[in-house]
């Protein structure tokens, strides 16, 4: 089941930070896209599939010292079924099948019972 996991991080205002953040999110098994949000960039949405957010969450006060979750909530497939778009259908490729390959053969003559035509 997807999950989608809002946690709230402070930062110190350096980009260092930021890093640490995304490097630590990403490294949490399970974990398909992350992306900053709320009003000043102080949030973390982590999208991810059978995701720990209690673990997520421990380690990004690991790295950051403050981090809140914030809410849990599971993805719906209507947000999956929007990528698809409905006037665009896939390409289907014809089948080819492929039948057994022809040989060809010459007879090569045996030319050792003629007398050599040098001498």
């Amino acid at each position: 089941m997807k999950q989608k996991v809002v946690i709230k991080v402070s930062f110190s205002g350096e980009k260092k930070s930021r890093t640490k953040v995304m490097q630590a999110a990403v490294g949490v098994p399970g974990v398909e896209s992350i992306a900053f949000g709320g009003e000043d960039n102080d949030q973390i949405v982590v999208i991810g599939d059978s995701l720990d957010s209690v673990n997520l969450t421990c380690l990004l006060r690991k790295k950051v010292r403050f981090a809140e979750l914030l809410s849990v909530s599971s993805v719906e497939k209507e947000e999956e079924e929007k990528m698809t778009e409905p006037g665009v259908q896939p390409m289907v490729w014809p089948t080819v099948q492929a039948g057994v390959p022809q040989y060809y053969y010459t007879v090569v003559p045996d030319n050792r019972s003629e007398p050599c035509s040098i001498m």
